[in-house]
């Protein structure tokens, strides 16, 4: 019998794409619990997903536990299915005539790994608050483009000086007052480059008051990348400025989408400004909004951002006042159709780095969260009048101001701006073995459709099909990259 290997899949420290959502979800951080004994009795961890994998290998994934894929080869696998049945070390060794040092130690590893776990034990789940305060700052209301989904009601109107730094001391202000240990700004709009001004002083403000303040701070421009000179690209490298592009498609899905004002394509601009800042050593990740139109063209965006070594996350549309969007059972069978061409894209290049936490819409494999999102939590939107909302996706519906002494404990308390039950709590969730990596999806989207953020999103169906085929992605990227060379 050969050595057993288990192959791990670490979220721990790798970067996910940046969205442009409140992407600082509320954490659960699993932990056993089980009475002390000196006899343990030990068994395979409820809640498993596992699958076939090349090499001999078997994908292992606990859909209740830490955010970790693992794939095990046959003897590890083996070890572990000899614990179907409740049992321990001594009862093992008794029934196969003793048990290697090997074998020991790779029970032991499984302990570890949270795979095996007590009989009558069970799995305690303890909310993890966010240690970072994100904030949405809506430089402009202008935009040179007419997207035939964005939520914004365009106009002229930009947020200026007087705004824009009493929006940054409301976020420290309310970042301190919570004990936040970081900051994290979302130069955003409509289009932020075209009040790029703006967006160099707020950074030089930010630079001081994060100083003063001891406050990480993180920043990210959010931009259709059409009027990104060089001199912004430059300047968002040199200053370690993060850059976040939009691009649905490569030609016509994305210039049906994302439209000049005049209606001219746009694609060929965004193109040509990703390979720009590329070459000049900003490396920007990618925001692919996936609709029932543009689905057809993901597999050849999604190879885009792997022939040049981009994060990217698929993001699926959204329903808004200003721009409705039909989600028919037929527009969710072809967004379905279009997803999956394109993990099939991916399986067929795996990429060295886990990519596996951006693929399905909200839904993360970076850790186990009972919320999609932190709207109205440890994330605000500031828009360029000053007013408060808990989501971009409610910018017309501020529930406070810049003038609020504290206006993340503002948005706390109003429950009615932003109403976001635990996932445990939605209907047609609290009894999914997924329940803890899409957390119901978007409550917006959910009121939008059903009338209730109580209930599943309406693209659950999708979900519950991808996340197997996501996970399968990791393993193969394990067994291609990680396994143990013979």
């Amino acid at each position: 019998m050969s050595e057993p290997v288990i192959l791990v899949g670490h979220p721990a420290g790798v970067p996910r794409a940046q969205c442009n959502c409140a992407c600082t979800e509320v954490t659960v951080a699993p932990s056993l619990v089980f009475p002390p004994a000196t006899n343990t009795l030990w068994q395979i961890a409820p809640g498993l997903h596992r699958d076939h994998l090349p090499d001999g290998y078997e994908l292992v994934f606990d859909s209740f536990g830490p955010a970790r894929v693992y794939a095990l080869n046959a003897p590890a696998r083996d070890i572990l299915n000899g614990f179907a049945t409740p049992r321990n070390l001594h009862m093992i060794g008794a029934t196969a005539g003793g048990i290697s040092d090997e074998a020991s130690a790779c029970v032991r590893r499984l302990i570890d790994l949270e795979l095996l776990h007590p009989f009558n034990g069970c799995t305690k789940l303890t909310p993890q608050p966010p240690d970072t305060l994100t904030a949405w700052l809506h430089a402009t209301n202008a935009c040179n483009l007419r997207c035939t989904y964005c939520y914004v009601g365009k106009s002229a109107e930009q947020m200026d000086e007087a705004v824009g730094s009493a929006a940054l001391e409301a976020v420290f202000r309310s970042a301190t007052r919570h004990d936040f240990r970081s900051v994290h700004l979302k130069y955003a709009g409509g289009e932020p480059t075209l009040n790029f001004a703006l967006v160099k002083s707020l950074h030089c403000r930010a630079l001081e008051m994060a100083t003063g303040t001891r406050l990480a701070l993180h920043e990210s421009v959010l931009s259709n990348g059409v009027a990104l000179t060089n001199a912004i690209v430059d300047y968002l490298r040199d200053e370690g400025i993060h850059l976040m592009i939009s691009l649905d498609g490569l030609g016509q899905a994305h210039d049906a989408q994302r439209p000049f004002v005049k209606g001219r394509g746009s694609a060929a601009h965004v193109v040509r400004t990703i390979d720009r800042a590329i070459a000049r050593g900003l490396r920007p990740d990618l925001s692919i909004t996936v609709t029932s139109n543009s689905v057809a063209d993901l597999p050849q965006v999604v190879a885009f951002a792997l022939e040049r070594g981009l994060r990217f996350n698929l993001n699926f549309v959204r329903d808004s006042d200003h721009a409705p969007v039909r989600l028919s059972a037929d527009d969710q069978q072809r967004i379905l159709d279009g997803v999956l061409a394109a993990l099939a894209v991916i399986e067929s290049r795996l990429p060295r780095e886990r990519l596996i936490d951006g693929l399905v819409d909200r839904s993360s494999f970076h850790h186990p969260h009972t919320n999609a999102c932190n709207a109205g939590q440890s994330y605000l939107v500031i828009d360029h009048r000053g007013r408060i909302a808990p989501c971009h996706m409610t910018i017309d519906r501020a529930v406070t101001n810049t003038r609020d002494p504290d206006p993340i404990h503002t948005l706390q308390s109003d429950i009615s701006g932003f109403p976001h039950p635990s996932v445990d709590a939605r209907e047609g969730c609290r009894e999914c073995m997924w329940r803890y990596w899409c957390a119901g999806g978007c409550p917006l989207l959910a009121r939008r459709v059903s009338g209730r953020t109580d209930t599943a999103s309406p693209f659950c169906i999708i979900y519950k099909v991808l996340f197997p085929v996501v996970l399968r992605l990791e393993g193969l990227r394990l067994v291609k990259w990680v396994a143990p060379v013979a």
